[in-house]
C-alpha cells in the first residue's frame, strides 16, 4: 500500500482546500452563527462525494460528512468558528481591522478545518480504491468551539461512541504531539434584575443589577485564595446596565468560566461560583436567573494512538517555510506589542525540560520568527490550563490530536498577530502538512486494526471511572452575551 500516493492527492486538492480556508477566515463567523462557512463545507464535501447530514444534534451549523462502509469507523474533527474583536487585514504586519469590531480567526479555526477536510479527501480516495466494506471515515464539522462546545453536545447526544477512533489537530506556533490533557470548563450567565430609579433623588426607591454583578464580582475574587491551585475562574461583564450613570441600572449580567481538571471537581466550584451569585442578590435586593451556556472535559491522551500519529509527522515532516515566510513572521513579531525577551518561546513551559532544551536550540533560544521542526513527543506532557471540547470526544473514543506551526513565534493566542497569518502562505503550508499527517494516520489505522485494538485496550482502561458530561440534560447550544429575561 503505497500511503504516500493518497497524501501526495493532498497536494492536488490544495487549492480548493486552501481556498475554503480563505473564505472561512473571510467569514469570520462566530460561535454558533457559522452559516456561511457550514454552507461552503457542506458544498463542497457533497461535491466531492460525501454523503452530508447537516444540522446534527439539534445545532444549526454542525455537519457531518461520511464516506465508505463498515468497520472500522474513523472521525476526523473539524471547527470553524471566529472570535469578535479581532478583524484583522491578511498578511498585515501591524493592526489593521477590515471592519471596526469585526470578528477575525485568532486561533486558526478557519486552518483547522480546511486541514482536516484536506486529510477527509486523502481518506476518502483511499477507500475508493479498496473493497466495499473496508472502513468509513466521517468528517465532523465542529462549530462553536469558542463558546458553544458543539462536541460536548454531540457527546452527550452519543454520537461519538459510534467511532472507532478521532484524530484531528490546531494550528499552532509549533510542530508536534501532545501527551498531556487539559482543563475542563464550564460556562455560565448570570442575569439580575432590580429596579429603575433616578440615581440622585430617588436612589433609595432603585435596586442596583450592576451593584450585584459587580459584588458577584468582588466575591468570586476572594474565593481565589480557597480553591485549587490549578482551577481557574474568568468572567466578563456582558451588559452594564446601560450609559446613563443617573439611573440605577435595572438589568445587568455577567458570563463566568470556570475551570479545574476534572469536570467534577468544576461542577463543585461552579456551585460555589453559584452561592456567590445569590448572595450578590440577597445584597442588593435583585433578582437573579442564571443560563448554562457550555461546557466541556479534560482530554484523556491515548499513548497508542499518539505515537501512530508521530510516526506519521515525522515521516511528513514539519511544514517547510521560505524566506517570503520568514521575513512576515518577522514583521509580526517586531510588531508585538509586549516585546518577547531571548529565551524560551511562548507555550514551551508545558513541555518536559529535556524538550523545552531543545526547542531553545532549534528556535535559536526563541528568535527564529518560525518554529520550522517537530518537538520530540512525550508521553504525559505537563497540562495545559486551557480548555477544549476535543475532550469529551476523547472520553467516549480514542483520541489524538496535532499541532503543526501556522502562524509567528511567540504569537498570543487569541490576537490580530494570528489572523494577520490566518490566510498567508504560512497557513497553507501549515494546514496541508495537518492534512497529510491526519490522512497518513488513518490510513495506517485502515490498514492495520491492531492499532486500533490496542488504543481501544487503553481507552477503555484510562475511561473506567466513566464520563461525567458536562452538559446538563435539557440544555440547548445558546450564544452568550444575549440579554437574559429575569421574571
Amino acid at each position: 500500500m503505497d500511503k504516500k500516493k493518497y497524501q501526495d492527492f493532498i497536494d492536488q486538492k490544495a487549492e480548493l482546500i486552501c481556498d475554503t480556508s480563505d473564505k472561512i477566515w473571510e467569514y469570520a463567523e462566530i460561535s454558533l452563527q457559522e452559516y456561511k462557512s457550514c454552507k461552503l463545507y457542506c458544498e463542497v464535501l457533497e461535491k466531492e462525494g460525501f454523503k452530508v447530514t447537516c444540522p446534527v444534534a439539534g445545532i444549526e451549523t454542525a455537519f457531518m460528512a461520511s464516506f465508505g462502509s463498515g468497520k472500522p469507523v474513523i472521525g476526523i474533527l473539524g471547527e470553524y468558528d471566529a472570535l469578535s474583536g479581532l478583524s484583522q487585514k491578511g498578511s498585515t504586519p501591524y493592526r489593521c481591522e477590515v471592519e471596526k469590531g469585526g470578528n477575525g480567526h485568532g486561533c486558526g479555526h478557519n486552518m483547522l478545518g480546511a486541514g482536516s477536510m484536506g486529510a477527509a479527501f486523502a481518506v476518502k480516495k483511499y477507500l475508493e480504491d479498496k473493497p466495499q466494506g473496508s472502513g468509513t471515515v466521517i468528517f465532523f464539522g465542529c462549530p462553536g468551539e469558542e463558546g458553544g462546545a458543539s462536541k460536548a453536545f454531540m457527546a452527550r447526544d452519543g454520537i461519538w461512541k459510534e467511532l472507532d477512533c478521532a484524530l484531528t489537530w490546531h494550528p499552532s506556533t509549533m510542530t508536534y504531539v501532545d501527551g498531556g490533557t487539559c482543563n475542563s470548563c464550564i460556562q455560565t450567565e448570570y442575569a439580575f434584575q432590580g429596579i429603575a430609579a433616578q440615581a440622585s433623588s430617588g436612589g433609595h426607591l432603585g435596586r442596583s443589577a450592576l451593584d450585584a454583578v459587580e459584588l458577584m464580582n468582588v466575591g468570586v475574587n476572594f474565593l481565589r485564595e480557597h480553591m485549587p491551585v490549578d482551577a481557574r475562574i474568568h468572567y466578563s461583564i456582558t451588559d452594564g446596565g446601560g450609559i446613563s450613570p443617573n439611573v440605577v441600572q435595572p438589568h445587568a449580567q455577567v458570563l463566568y468560566m470556570v475551570r479545574s481538571t476534572w469536570v467534577k471537581d468544576a461542577l463543585k466550584l461552579q456551585e460555589r461560583v453559584d452561592k456567590i451569585a445569590q448572595g450578590a442578590a440577597l445584597m442588593t435586593e435583585t433578582k437573579l436567573k442564571k443560563k448554562f451556556i457550555d461546557g466541556c472535559s479534560n482530554t484523556v491522551p491515548n499513548k497508542s494512538l499518539l505515537t501512530v500519529l508521530y510516526k506519521n509527522l515525522e515521516e511528513v515532516g514539519a511544514p517547510k517555510f521560505d524566506d517570503k515566510d520568514m521575513e512576515l513572521a518577522g514583521k509580526v513579531v517586531d510588531a508585538f506589542e509586549f516585546k518577547p525577551e531571548p529565551g524560551l518561546p511562548a507555550g514551551a513551559e508545558e513541555f518536559y525540560p529535556e524538550d523545552q532544551a531543545y526547542i531553545l536550540e532549534k528556535s535559536n533560544n526563541g528568535t527564529k520568527p518560525l518554529n520550522d521542526f517537530i518537538v520530540p513527543f512525550e508521553f504525559g506532557n505537563p497540562k495545559t490550563l486551557g480548555s477544549t471540547d476535543v475532550g469529551d470526544v476523547s472520553w467516549l473514543t480514542p483520541t489524538a490530536q496535532v499541532y503543526v506551526t501556522c502562524w509567528a513565534q511567540n504569537s498570543p493566542g487569541h490576537s490580530w498577530q494570528i489572523v494577520t497569518c490566518g490566510n498567508s502562505p504560512i497557513a497553507h503550508k501549515g494546514l496541508l502538512t495537518a492534512a497529510k499527517v491526519i490522512a497518513g494516520t488513518a490510513i495506517d489505522l485502515f490498514e492495520d486494526h491492531s492499532l486500533i485494538e490496542a488504543a481501544k485496550a487503553e481507552f477503555a482502561e484510562a475511561t473506567k471511572g466513566g464520563y461525567v458530561c458536562p452538559v446538563p440534560a435539557d440544555a440547548k447550544p445558546v450564544l452568550s452575551g444575549e440579554l437574559i429575561e429575569v421574571e
